[in-house]
């Protein structure tokens, strides 16, 4: 068995990655869920261009508006039209959660790597691991920001080290499979350096579960960042997220209730969707529910 042809979900032929999108965009929900998120990334992408008013611009006399033509999502306390902070607040929500994936994924490939190829680093990584998925995220998130200071930053810093865990022991126990598979025993034999081993042929065979549990970990982050600023210790309150805007706009639940509906529906939407189509990149990739499917 020739190294080349190791199996690799991320070197899979053109017409099985059209095989896995045609199965994904057959499932009505996927389907729709695809939609909502290109919908939300091309209004926050665009957001100059589609936001009617200036999202920081105070107008005191338009304080508290319901939605109207004008305002379709109405005015808050400040007089700020609504649909364009939720605009704006995508941008800044989507870009926080797409951040901590990133993060949280080069952490957890390093750390579940380490652990899973090395047997000597395996109990030290991995009681890591558990230590701190033994806190509830919430929780450490809040420990992380304060230690850190409340900025978008350190929001971002702190959310990637509370997801980090869960990717670790997924690439872990992944890795631990992959490292008695013939082909790494093959290539171990020819001498081939370890670093090409791991990057090469172990960290190609992971992208599958990864590429799913980025999905998760998205929805995950942009829930906590909205946690986070509506507790008051996340980003600025003068900064537009969707969680900055439920913060604000909790003071006039039952007067002006459309200052909190509209940047929750816009979470629930963003949350929902990203689950779905997680679920719908775990059953096509995994082989034993493709064939259910």
């Amino acid at each position: 068995m020739s190294l080349a042809s190791s199996p690799s979900v991320a070197s899979g032929s053109g017409s099985d990655r059209w095989q896995i999108l045609r199965l994904l965009v057959a499932r009505k929900t996927v389907l729709i869920s695809l939609i909502v998120l290109v919908v939300l990334v091309a209004a926050a992408v665009f957001a100059p261009w589609i936001a009617p008013f200036d999202p920081y611009k105070l107008s005191i006399m338009n304080r508290l508006k319901a939605p109207s033509s004008l305002h379709w999502f109405g005015t808050d306390d400040f007089g700020r039209d609504v649909f364009s902070r939720v605009i704006y607040g995508g941008r800044l929500s989507l870009t926080v959660g797409f951040m901590v994936v990133v993060l949280s994924s080069v952490l957890g490939i390093v750390l579940g790597l380490v652990a899973g190829f090395f047997r000597g680093a395996d109990k030290v990584v991995s009681r890591l691991i558990d230590a701190m998925m033994a806190f509830p995220d919430i929780l450490l998130a809040i420990s992380l920001v304060a230690a850190l200071g409340p900025s978008l930053s350190n929001v971002i810093i702190a959310l990637g080290i509370v997801y980090a865990p869960r990717l670790a022991r997924i690439v872990r126990a992944s890795t631990l499979v992959i490292r008695e598979l013939p082909f790494v025993e093959a290539a171990r034999a020819l001498g081939v350096p370890t670093r090409r081993i791991v990057t090469v042929h172990v960290l190609r065979n992971l992208m599958s579960p990864l590429l799913v549990q980025g999905t998760f970990t998205f929805a995950y982050a942009i829930l906590a960042e909205a946690g986070l600023s509506f507790l008051g210790v996340g980003v600025s309150p003068d900064i537009p997220t969707w969680g900055t805007m439920i913060n604000g706009g909790q003071q006039y639940m039952g007067t002006a209730d459309w200052i909190m509906v509209f940047p929750g529906i816009a979470i629930v939407l963003a949350v929902m969707s990203l689950q779905l189509v997680g679920d719908g990149l775990r059953d096509v990739l995994d082989p034993r529910l493709r064939k259910e499917l």
